[in-house]
């Protein structure tokens, strides 16, 4: 069975090595890809966002024992940020989702960011296809956790979770625009905290003053660790899901999700085609020291082999 048709009938091991070639960009990687592609789209995905701390693994640990509870299979992509000097990651996040390792209903799988902007790993897109494909119709990314350059999740997600946590010090900076406007559904976090109450007071009043509608509905205060919350989040995620899915919303990010990686691809491409040690690039660096060519003319000619 080769690795396509092993993830297609549910192998884990072959999605294990699979979710590798993704990560890893090796020979095979693309094929694989292109041959599951038709199998993909079924899976809901639920991007989870938030600054470091605020408790997003503790949260999709507990909403992934709600979601088993009502038989959906459960996949986890935890993206954690990269060593700048080694390119190494700890890989931690799934630590906190150890007690599901014997569920064959869930699978966990921790991802380098590789010093990507956005706070996602590059090929997290390829990575939820497989799972998407080998019939999970649950999917949680979780980002870094950067603040608020953190929008990429909302790209790749047909929901989005951002977190806030009570004590975080100054939660008006926390919410500034950018991540709070790639929300589906708001979650104060660590719901038992007593200024848990005074935070979402605080969210209900930015929100409205940038004009969002339906904000009690869509604002959720969650203690994870003592299972408060998490059924109701649960329960207004598949409900958002599912009026997504009906309105068309979904069949518009998708269409958003596709472009956004055709173009990727295209970028992907053109740079490992470009060579990188020749006279031309070396006539173009000399001359954008010496101040007659700028950088965008030198890219330029080099994609165009030496007209500027």
């Amino acid at each position: 069975m080769d690795m396509a048709a092993g993830i297609l009938a549910g192998d884990m091991r072959a999605l294990a090595r699979g979710l590798t070639l993704v990560e890893e960009r090796l020979p095979g990687a693309r094929e694989l890809c292109v041959k599951l592609a038709p199998h993909t789209g079924r899976a809901l995905r639920v991007g989870v966002t938030g600054a470091p701390g605020a408790g997003k693994s503790t949260l999709i640990d507990a909403l992934i024992r709600a979601a088993r509870a009502r038989g959906e299979r459960v996949a986890v992509l935890a993206v954690d940020p990269s060593s700048p000097r080694t390119g190494g990651a700890l890989l931690g996040d799934r630590v906190r989702m150890t007690s599901h390792a014997n569920d064959d209903g869930v699978f966990v799988r921790s991802m380098a960011s590789r010093g990507a902007l956005g706070a996602l790993a590059p090929n997290a897109g390829e990575a939820l296809d497989l799972f998407d494909a080998a019939g999970f119709t649950l999917l949680f990314v979780e980002s870094v956790g950067a603040g608020q350059a953190d929008v990429d999740i909302a790209a790749e997600s047909d929901i989005t979770l951002v977190l806030s946590a009570p004590g975080g010090g100054d939660s008006i900076q926390a919410m500034k625009s950018g991540i709070l406007e790639i929300a589906d559904l708001w979650v104060v976090s660590k719901g038992d905290n007593p200024q848990a109450a005074a935070l979402k007071h605080e969210l209900l009043a930015m929100l409205a003053l940038g004009g969002a509608d339906q904000l009690e509905e869509r604002v959720c205060v969650v203690a994870a660790l003592a299972n408060q919350g998490v059924e109701e989040l649960l329960a207004k995620m598949l409900a958002a899901g599912a009026a997504a899915r009906a309105d068309g919303a979904f069949a518009a990010r998708r269409r958003q999700r596709v472009r956004r990686r055709i173009l990727a691809a295209a970028a992907e491409l053109c740079a490992e085609k470009l060579p990188t040690d020749t006279p031309l690039l070396t006539e173009l660096e000399a001359r954008i020291r010496a101040g007659d060519l700028s950088v965008v003319g030198a890219a330029r000619a080099l994609l165009s082999g030496g007209n500027v």
